[in-house]
């Protein structure tokens, strides 16, 4: 494990200095969405409800929106006013009975690490909890906000258990709860009878998760059965955002400024057709280079005799369609 933060539990004068480590973590079998055909990963891209566009980070803020339909929006300077924890002390506020804690209260859960010279009075701690039966209701400041915790006993470790504020908690407002109900001796003499013959000492070991565990064989016996495939990689996409992207904003610039966007489909920009004749090119500007090769020169001179040649090509096929339709 890796310590996530490091502070001192103070009750009284007693100061014991802690490391605190998570005490739980999630096991379960996590899938990625692919696309069924080529197993390409499925990104999630933070768009615009309004205008569609894709927001980076950098432009994202933080808003609430009211009953009457206002939106508050909180900037840099806004949340820098608010108050925050940064402190690295556990204070003890008060020692509380263990049956006194409603669990629905509890929330995460961490180990409490002492340092090697703070062995004795974190042990001090822990057996005066273990023997008074009771818990220790604490503040801390987790991620620089301060929470109500709970420091307990777990076998030979003090676990500080963080908890929900009282508001967090809902009510059961069930009005079917109010409708008074008859339960006969007999019935309950039943019910009873039942939880005893139901009855033992809790071992969390007999329990797994069962539906992990069948997951975790279906994928094995795929994997080794040939249904696996490799990875594919991605293809680089940057690019390709980023001209759509531009092609986008330059084409909302030209409809904005009142133009018309030129067409960015398939085929020439002027929108001609393959068999039209190219528009003729406007005459060579005069320049100051230097004058080309030899072999450059025989290169265009090549390629004009060739464009000369194609040019009579068409027009020689043109006349003789003309002929025979006449």
């Amino acid at each position: 494990m890796r310590a996530i933060w490091s502070g001192a539990v103070s009750f009284g004068l007693v100061n014991v200095p802690v490391r605190l480590y998570a005490a739980t973590s999630n096991h379960d079998i996590r899938f990625h969405q692919v696309h069924e055909i080529d197993g390409g990963r499925i990104r999630q891209k933070r768009t615009c409800s309004v205008c569609g566009e894709e927001v980076a980070y950098s432009e994202i803020a933080k808003g609430y929106e009211t009953d009457d339909g206002q939106l508050i929006m909180l900037d840099d300077d806004d949340l820098a006013t608010l108050p925050t924890a940064t402190g690295h002390e556990i204070d003890v506020v008060q020692f509380v009975p263990a049956d006194q804690v409603d669990p629905l209260l509890l929330d995460k859960s961490y180990y409490l690490e002492p340092e090697n010279k703070a062995l004795k009075p974190y042990s001090l701690l822990r057996e005066a909890l273990r023997e008074t039966d009771r818990m220790a209701l604490v503040k801390v400041a987790l991620r620089q906000r301060e929470t109500l915790a709970l420091l307990r006993v777990r076998d030979n470790a003090i676990v500080l258990q963080t908890m929900l504020w009282p508001d967090e908690v809902r009510e059961a407002e069930f009005p079917v709860l109010d409708n008074d109900v008859e339960v006969r001796p007999q019935e309950m003499a039943m019910a009873s009878s039942l939880i005893d013959s139901l009855s033992g000492d809790f071992e969390v070991g007999e329990f797994e998760d069962e539906y992990r565990k069948a997951v975790g064989e279906l994928i094995e016996y795929k994997r080794e059965h040939g249904g696996g495939r490799p990875t594919p990689e991605e293809a680089p996409a940057e690019d390709a955002d980023d001209m759509t992207d531009l092609l986008t904003a330059l084409r909302r610039s030209v409809e904005a400024a009142g133009g018309k966007a030129a067409d960015t489909s398939s085929g020439s920009a002027s929108g001609k057709g393959e068999d039209e004749a190219p528009a003729e090119e406007p005459a060579p500007k005069k320049t100051t280079t230097r004058k080309r090769s030899s072999s450059a020169k025989s290169d265009d001179d090549a390629a004009t005799t060739k464009k000369s040649t194609t040019t009579r090509s068409r027009r020689k096929k043109s006349d003789d369609e003309e002929e025979k339709a006449s």
